[in-house]
C-alpha cells in the first residue's frame, strides 16, 4: 500500500527531544560528555540534511502537503511591508481559495494573487482546499487588470492539487475562467514573477504560471494531474501513485533541467515550516532580483521575451530526450 504520510521528520524530533533529555540528565554527572553529545548532533544533523536531499518525489508531495506548510497569506505577511486584501469578481461573489490583494514589497506596489489552502482543518473547508471556482479565477483576472492599469508588477503563488471540478463550478464556467486567465497573463503589460510554493497541480496551477519568471521551492510540485488521478487514469490503479509520482517528473529539478522554470529556491531541512522568515528573505531577495531585472524591459521587449519563453518550452535537448526513452 502507498505511504500516505511523510513521517521522516516526527522520527527525527523524537530523537533530537530523547537526546535533549539525556543531555539534561548526563549533566548531573562527575565526567563531561559533551564533545560526545556535539558529535551525535553534527551526525544527526548531516543524516537529516543528506535525507531531504535525497527526497523521492512522493516524499516530496507528502512533504508539501504537510498541514503546517505555509500559505499564500503566510508568505505575504513575511514579504510585505503593507497589505490590502481585495474580494470578489464582480460577478457571482468572492472565492476564499484565491487570495489577492495590493502590498508594499521593498518600497513598491505589487499586486499578488495566490492559491490559499488554509492553516487548520476548518480553515482548510472554508477555502475549499485551494480548489479555486471559476469566480476565483475571474477575481484572479479583475486584479491582473487592475494591475496593468496602475502599473504594478504581479506576483502570483501557486499551492493548489487543482482547480475545483463540482458540478457547480463547471455550470459556472471553470475552464472558461481558467482560460480568460491564461490569455490575460500572456499578454498582460507588467512583469509577472510566479513562484510555486508546494502543490501545482493541473489546470488550476497553470492559471497563475503563466510569467516572466517562475520560481520554485525546492520540494514543491508542478504536474499536470495529481498521481492519484494519473495512476487512476492510466494504471487504473491509484495505489500506484507513488511510482507516476517518479514517471511524472514533476520536482524543481526535473522542471529546471526541462528550461520550465527559472530558479529553485531553496528550503531548510524538514521544510520550509521549520523557518519561514529565513526561507521568506531568501525568496524576497530572489523576487526582488527578477523583478529589477524585467522593469528594466520596455512593453514590447517584455511581451517579446515572454512569448518566446512560454513558445520554447518543450524544446530543450532534456525534455525531447525524456520523452523519447
Amino acid at each position: 500500500m502507498v505511504k500516505r504520510q511523510f513521517d521522516y521528520e516526527h522520527k527525527y524530533q523524537s530523537l533530537k527531544q530523547k537526546v535533549d533529555e539525556l543531555k539534561d540528565t548526563s549533566s548531573n554527572l562527575e565526567f563531561d560528555l559533551s564533545r560526545e553529545f556535539e558529535e551525535l548532533e553534527k551526525k544527526m544533523n548531516g543524516l537529516r540534511a543528506h535525507k531531504y536531499e535525497q527526497l523521492t518525489p512522493w516524499e516530496k508531495i507528502l512533504l508539501v502537503r504537510h498541514p503546517d506548510r505555509p500559505t499564500t497569506r503566510d508568505y505575504v505577511e513575511a514579504l510585505c511591508d503593507e497589505w490590502i486584501e481585495l474580494h470578489g469578481d464582480r460577478y457571482f461573489g468572492d472565492d476564499r481559495a484565491i487570495l489577492g490583494g495590493v502590498g508594499s514589497f521593498k518600497g513598491r506596489a505589487v499586486t499578488i494573487l495566490g492559491h490559499q489552502k488554509g492553516n487548520d482543518t476548518g480553515e482548510n473547508i472554508r477555502n475549499n482546499f485551494g480548489m479555486a471556482h471559476p469566480e476565483g479565477y475571474r477575481k484572479v483576472e479583475r486584479l491582473l487588470l487592475q494591475a496593468e492599469k496602475f502599473k504594478r508588477p504581479v506576483l502570483t503563488f501557486i499551492d493548489t492539487s487543482g482547480a475545483y471540478p463540482g458540478v457547480g463550478a463547471e455550470e459556472r464556467g471553470q475552464a472558461w475562467a481558467i482560460s480568460r486567465v491564461l490569455m490575460t497573463l500572456s499578454a498582460l503589460k507588467v512583469p509577472v514573477v510566479a513562484v510555486v510554493t508546494g502543490e501545482g497541480g493541473s489546470g488550476g496551477a497553470l492559471a497563475l504560471a503563466v510569467s516572466d519568471r517562475l520560481l520554485m521551492f525546492a520540494h514543491a510540485i508542478f504536474s499536470v494531474a495529481s498521481s492519484e488521478a494519473c495512476a487512476s487514469i492510466l494504471w487504473k490503479d491509484p495505489e500506484k501513485a507513488e511510482e507516476m509520482a517518479s514517471a511524472l517528473k514533476i520536482t524543481a529539478s526535473d522542471l529546471y533541467e526541462f528550461g520550465i522554470i527559472d530558479e529553485i529556491i531553496p528550503e531548510p531541512p524538514g521544510g520550509i515550516q521549520q523557518d519561514l522568515n529565513s526561507t521568506a528573505v531568501i525568496l524576497g531577495n530572489s523576487i526582488k532580483k527578477h523583478l529589477d531585472q524585467l522593469l528594466t524591459l520596455n512593453t514590447d521587449k517584455l511581451l517579446e521575451l515572454r512569448y518566446q519563453k512560454l513558445r520554447d518550452i518543450g524544446l530543450g535537448s532534456s525534455f525531447v530526450s525524456n520523452i523519447h526513452e
